[in-house]
């Protein structure tokens, strides 16, 4: 949530960054600032009455010691009103905030200042490129149909048990994602990332501190009796824990890494570029979560893109790096980079990380905090990033690996998995 005296004191400057993210409703802004005019005019004038009903307080005390009780009773007579003043205006104050918050959180971040313009993903700007496109021999098979072959993954056994976007993994195809799921939270821990095992279900003010809510409600689980939310990725529950908290400025930074299962309803998609892996409800993720230094996140955002890299390539996965545009970044990002690997027999890019800096808007939320040099309680920031979301990579192994003699699992996984061909 954008801090409410930055937009009062920038106001055309919020405009402007609003507009690289395509959010163009300026008269949302000007209604905000105008809310909290009178909000600061409404409890200004609850204040200055509730001075008045204590400074008549002390005189009608006064006066009854000095036996002026004649006088006491005038003033407060005159002061009788003061109480209804109060709770009338403090009930108007209320109304007014809660107005004030509803169109708050309507507001996205700001975009930082590299961010691109663009509507949406073709506008997003790419940053490098790294490794060789594998040229795979005729007849090579989509991870869908190796999947089959190998027996290594059901989709029609997970439609059967709840629905499409469920897969069953089976045999070396279980172990290759057991393997993978180590793998990373081992690397993560060389990095200095602690490890969490977190809760996969999280309630109402979780959802909303992190910025699923409200506006990715329809693309969350929602378990209805309970009121609780089933994670769209381990970020909400992890950055969490921080929640109502003042940190140690010398604790910083703060590195979570952890393994969830991740779910997400993806209503709408069909067609071949969702087919197999490519797009799941339910996927395994390991990610990390950094709260830092509002003077160190944008260094932190691009060493923890370097990190996510450095998997791919002891993976031996080509990939690319994007910054997106303002069009195709989440509603909380002020920054993001996606990490793309090539899918050889799909010849397309598919996503496998998302690296984002959310400076203080997540932090505005969560009222996570620290104290500074000078003393005075400021948000920090916060940033996330996947790695690695498992099912993209599991199918770009699976299909730029394949051989006549099966296919090959990365050295770095071997010790993990305890094979060399899924065959």
């Amino acid at each position: 949530m954008l801090q409410l005296n930055y937009i009062r004191e920038n106001r055309d400057h919020v405009v402007e960054r609003l507009g690289i993210k395509n959010f163009n409703e300026v008269e949302l802004v000007d209604q905000i600032i105008a809310l909290d005019e009178q909000r600061r005019k409404t409890q200004n004038q609850s204040d200055s009455i509730a001075a008045e009903a204590n400074s008549s307080a002390k005189q009608i005390g006064e006066l009854m010691r000095q036996g002026k009780k004649e006088e006491a009773e005038a003033i407060k007579s005159r002061s009788a009103s003061y109480k209804e003043q109060i709770k009338e205006l403090t009930e108007a104050l209320d109304k007014i905030e809660k107005e004030l918050h509803d169109k708050l959180i309507q507001l996205p971040n700001l975009p930082n200042k590299l961010v691109p313009r663009g509507i949406a993903a073709e506008d997003n700007e790419v940053v490098l490129e790294n490794g060789t496109v594998p040229q795979l021999p005729a007849g090579a098979l989509p991870h869908w149909e190796l999947a089959a072959k190998y027996d290594i993954i059901d989709f029609e056994l997970g439609t059967k048990i709840t629905g499409a976007g469920f897969p069953v993994y089976k045999g070396k195809g279980a172990r290759l994602q057991r393997g993978l799921i180590n793998f990373f939270l081992d690397e993560a821990a060389k990095m200095g990332y602690k490890e969490v095992q977190v809760p996969i279900v999280v309630n109402e003010d979780s959802a909303y501190a992190t910025g699923q809510l409200p506006d990715k409600e329809g693309q969350m689980y929602h378990v209805v009796n309970d009121d609780f939310y089933l994670i769209p990725t381990a970020e909400v529950p992890i950055t969490n824990i921080y929640r109502d908290t003042i940190v140690k400025s010398e604790d910083f930074p703060i590195k979570h890494c952890g393994y969830t299962p991740c779910f997400r309803r993806e209503a709408g998609s069909y067609g071949a570029h969702v087919r197999g892996l490519n797009r799941l409800h339910q996927f395994d993720k390991v990610e990390l979560v950094q709260i830092v230094n509002p003077e160190k996140s944008y260094e932190t955002l691009e060493e923890m893109s370097s990190y996510v890299q450095s998997l791919l390539q002891k993976l031996g996965l080509p990939y690319r790096v994007l910054r997106l545009c303002g069009g195709d970044m989440s509603f909380t990002s002020a920054m993001t980079y996606d990490m793309e690997t090539y899918s050889a027999a799909q010849e397309r890019w598919l996503e496998v990380s998302s690296v984002s800096n959310f400076e203080t808007y997540q932090a505005n939320r969560l009222k996570v905090r620290f104290k500074g040099e000078d003393g005075k309680t400021q948000l920090a920031h916060t940033l996330n990033g996947s790695a690695l979301a498992l099912p993209r990579i599991v199918a770009t192994l699976l299909e730029n690996n394949q051989t006549e003699n099966g296919i090959k699992i990365p050295e770095v996984l071997v010790p993990y998995v305890g094979f060399e061909y899924i065959d």
